[in-house]
């Protein structure tokens, strides 16, 4: 049988290029998450179905590849659904992994714990550029901390990473769940209907507010609501910032907590007056998030380069008390990595290089003490801090210099069996 070249349908093999600047970014992420206090750790990439299945993922549980059973568990004359046949799957995000090892090791982990997390995902979903069915996360999540030091120290540390990764003018959408939820009461929706609404909602940005007004009519929603409803965008609309926020609120009146506002408000302008990035923070009342995990605060990032979102996250209060017993405030923010790869070798993203990346080229006619000087040479080099390639020189070494100048090297030695001079 003959093998087979190509990788899985919908993922992809990485090559050297681009697997170089995979490293950078990941050496500037864990160095930046370091600077604010977030702590590595690392899951299995196989979890339960149970887990996966908690109905928290919303419809990426949907998308899992689920992994048979093993040995004596796995009896196919007996199997009738696929329940008999499978026990576990591969995860399709990182919080509900991390939630099942809080749970774990409570005991064990300090209060609050900031966690880092960096590992590939699976998805059994439509590949598309910028998407593959495997592709890295990168998350970090505050988990016991309650007040919303937790939001502005997920969106400092997240946005300084993006400034020292190059990137500038992208903005950070924010919004609150309990905003959410306040507005569709006040406009008389039916609770057990809100999360239809807000997956109307969430195509704002693509069919605009017509087209949000009809989808909802098509639902069976009263008219009356659906007006009440839409006034309060329109009403914010081109408000920027904390404005809009102030016109929803006051159009609100009891309906929308004191908290709620007030948080908002804190987080925007502690982190305005705090970053050290060049972005914006911009509060948008049509940021709904699909997870429905979230309790609170919800945010994103928008990348102009990109035209969507390049990373978000939220606040999470119940879902370690489905694990744990009870309930522990957490809030994550996760990057895009895969995005933000797309972005940087689309625009030529060259890797600074602090201490230089050198090629020795040896003539292949050059060996014994010769050979062993010049790699003693090259020793000398990398204990500089200097990265060195020592390779043979090939026949055509116009071509061999071309393709070493586009992996990075710039400075060429070329060693010779009788030198010139």
């Amino acid at each position: 049988m003959a093998l087979i070249k190509k990788p899985v349908t919908g993922m992809k093999d990485i090559l050297p290029a681009e697997m170089r600047l995979r490293d950078y970014c990941i050496g500037i992420i864990k160095k930046t998450y370091a600077e604010f206090g977030f702590t590595s750790i690392e899951t299995p990439c196989v979890e339960s179905l149970a887990n996966l299945n908690s109905k928290q993922g919303g419809e990426n549980e949907k998308l899992i590849f689920k992994v048979m059973k093993r040995g004596e568990k796995l009896n196919l004359e007996t199997a009738r659904e696929e329940n008999d046949l499978t026990d576990s799957g591969l995860r399709y995000d990182l919080t509900v992994p991390l939630v099942r090892f809080y749970a774990n090791h409570t005991s064990e982990l300090p209060a609050p714990f900031k966690a880092l997390q960096m590992g590939n995902v699976w998805r059994a979903d439509r590949p598309q550029k910028g998407r593959y069915r495997q592709f890295m996360q990168c998350d970090i999540d505050i988990l016991g901390e309650p007040s919303n030091l937790a939001e502005i120290e997920l969106i400092l540390a997240t946005t300084t990473t993006l400034g020292r990764l190059g990137f500038a003018d992208f903005k950070i959408r924010i919004n609150d769940r309990r905003l959410l939820k306040a507005m569709a009461a006040y406009s008389g929706f039916p609770e057990e209907e809100y999360d239809n609404v807000f997956i109307t909602l969430d195509k704002m940005d693509k069919i605009g507010i017509d087209g949000v007004a009809e989808e909802l009519a098509k639902s069976g929603f009263a008219a009356e609501s659906i007006d009440k409803y839409l006034d309060l965008f329109r009403a914010a609309e081109g408000k920027s910032g904390l404005d809009g926020l102030k016109t929803i609120a006051d159009m609100l009146g009891d309906a929308l907590e004191e908290e709620v506002r007030n948080n908002l408000d804190e987080i925007i302008s502690s982190v305005d007056s705090t970053k050290t990035a060049q972005f914006e923070m911009v509060f948008d009342p049509t940021l709904v998030r699909g997870m429905s995990y979230y309790t609170g605060t919800i945010f994103e990032v928008a990348m102009p380069q990109y035209g969507g979102s390049c990373g978000g996250g939220g606040r999470y209060d119940k879902m370690v008390g489905k694990f744990l017993g009870q309930d522990t405030p957490a809030c994550g923010f996760s990057i895009g990595f895969e995005r933000i790869i797309m972005i940087m070798m689309d625009e030529g993203f060259k890797i600074p290089d602090e201490n230089g990346r050198v090629a020795f080229l040896i003539e292949k006619g050059i060996k014994g003490e010769r050979l062993a000087e010049i790699i003693s040479e090259s020793q000398k080099e990398r204990a500089g801090g200097k990265q060195v390639l020592v390779v043979r020189m090939n026949k055509n070494k116009k071509f061999q210099k071309q393709q070493l100048l586009e992996q990075g090297y710039e400075d060429f030695r070329e060693f010779y069996v009788n030198p010139i001079g």
